[in-house]
């Protein structure tokens, strides 16, 4: 499984970005997508997930009401819709996928990971 993120960019703080992964290869490991990111001296941390039927959506508390997780099936894509940025959101994310069924906010638990995108959130 290949994973390529794009969309990041500079905005400013109440702005949007929509982050686009496009998967290729063995798609059906891909049960569940999601995006992960990572500060300067920060660890990864985990932001939204998404099963394959995409009934469900899980978000970290910080994003929460602002962010939007979903996946195209047809495309083997997912997308992440930020809204209402905030400095602190700054961060290259990373789109990651996972065999398992089931959804997890443990980065280690995810076997495939795009090169990520930056995002710079200036106030």
């Amino acid at each position: 499984v290949q994973l390529q993120a794009s969309g990041g960019g500079l905005v400013q703080a109440g702005g949007s970005l929509r982050l686009s992964c496009a998967a290729s290869g063995r798609t059906s490991s891909m049960n569940v997508m999601g995006w992960f990111r990572q500060a300067p001296g920060k660890e990864r941390e985990f932001v939204a997930a998404i099963p394959r039927s995409g009934s469900s959506t899980y978000y970290a508390n910080s994003v929460k009401g602002r962010f939007a997780i979903s996946r195209d099936n047809a495309k083997t894509s997912v997308y992440l819709q930020m809204n209402s940025l905030r400095p602190e959101d700054t961060a290259v994310y990373y789109c990651a996928a996972r065999p398992a069924t089931v959804i997890s906010y443990d980065r280690r638990q995810y076997s495939y990971w795009g090169q990520g995108t930056q995002v710079t959130v200036s106030s």
